[in-house]
């Protein structure tokens, strides 16, 4: 028998990707061409996980791997790349070593850090496309700008609840993410999955059609989807896909850019990579004990959890009442602005975004709950529950 290999295919990559050589569109030559191509995916979570498990399988022969997070349990219902008994590691290499079991013929490397502008070009340099698995705004504005500079794809997914889009930004042929959206929404209407919430199955199905993408462009096949955006409901199960056109006053891209170099998009978009970095630098946190002490001692204090109505049923701090963050800011309007307030939502984020708001109106004494439910359950000795 001859073990010679074929177009740089060894006889047990013949084997493993029989099902793609007998397809006109791929073949030998497409399967080489996915052999030799390198993509680097952002984010090793919901969308990360199908996007990475699935190139990995279809012989993508360079895949880098990017995030500084570790496991929870709250992440496994939809992140599938990882399991129980790799609850608390890195996700990276939790990453990693579950694609090496699925294609031990793939290269990949494992970034276990924030993926920055002082880091970006170095990390994504040996990358012809970059994908977006993540669910933070200047992770977003860093990547598009980064793949305009440098005129590489960005392949683009976002989730939230029941919802998804995704998209193929390329400058070199048309708009960016910026062209879209110009100007970065405020924090607190982009709330990430640790506070908004998504349903499980609804990233896996972006995370596909962005892998689908990367696939036809890696392959020169098909239609992708540059310059569209697709827009997918699952609970009314309805994708529309909407045509986007470049700006020609994008700052970006444009006729007459005036951005020229990765800038601090933490601060262009005035909100944390990380969600923790928001409750750290809120110096006007109080803990869950201290809580506990001022409650007993005053009784004017007032306490706003923020969260929806359907995650009181889990838990809920006595004496609370409820106001969802998204009338905050309508029902203010009427409020003593000298009376004391402790804001609570689940793991601190939206508390420390809202208290910042009310100071800046001209509220005089407002705190947030630091850590949440989360952290005043984790100190509650079984009377509340964690999630």
């Amino acid at each position: 028998m001859d073990n010679k290999p074929i177009l740089d295919l060894s006889p047990e990559e013949i084997q493993r990707y029989s099902r793609h050589l007998v397809i006109p569109e791929i073949g030998l030559q497409g399967q080489v061409k996915l052999k030799k191509a390198s993509v680097l995916i952002v984010g090793c979570g919901g969308l990360g996980s199908p996007i990475a498990l699935y190139l990995a399988a279809m012989g993508v022969g360079h895949i880098g791997i990017i995030d500084y997070d570790t496991i929870e349990i709250s992440n496994l219902q939809r992140q599938v790349l990882h399991s129980t008994k790799r609850v608390g590691t890195s996700k990276v290499y939790s990453a990693r070593d579950r694609l090496l079991e699925i294609n031990p013929e793939v290269r990949v490397d494992a970034y276990e850090e924030l993926f920055t502008s002082l880091n970006a070009e170095k990390i994504a340099s040996p990358y012809s496309i970059l994908i977006d698995g993540t669910d933070n705004i200047p992770t977003r504005y860093l990547l598009n700008d980064l793949c305009v500079l440098t005129k590489k794809p960005y392949v683009y997914g976002a989730v939230h609840r029941f919802e998804g889009q995704m998209g193929i930004f390329d400058a070199t042929q048309g708009a960016c993410y910026r062209c879209l959206f110009p100007v970065p929404p405020a924090p607190e209407l982009v709330p990430r999955c640790s506070v908004a919430g998504v349903v499980g199955v609804v990233p896996g199905i972006i995370g596909l059609l962005q892998a689908s993408e990367v696939a036809k462009l890696i392959l020169e096949i098909g239609s992708p989807l540059v310059n569209k955006l697709v827009l997918y409901d699952a609970l009314e199960n309805r994708m529309q896909t909407v045509h986007l056109s470049k700006n020609p006053s994008c700052k970006m891209c444009g006729d007459n850019p005036e951005i020229t170099h990765l800038i601090d998009y933490e601060q262009f978009c005035n909100t944390p990579i990380r969600d923790a970095d928001l409750e750290s630098d809120d110096v006007q946190a109080i803990t869950p004990q201290d809580l506990k002490k001022e409650m007993q001692e005053n009784p004017s204090l007032r306490l706003i959890d923020l969260r929806d109505p359907v995650e009181l049923q889990i838990a809920q701090i006595p004496g609370s009442e409820n106001i969802p963050f998204h009338q905050l800011f309508e029902k203010m309007k009427n409020w003593d602005k000298h009376q004391r307030i402790i804001f609570i939502c689940h793991v601190g984020f939206l508390s420390s975004i809202a208290r910042r708001v009310l100071m800046e109106e001209g509220f005089k004494d407002v705190r947030s709950l630091k850590g949440g439910m989360r952290a005043w359950a984790s100190e509650s000795n079984g009377t509340s529950m964690i999630y």
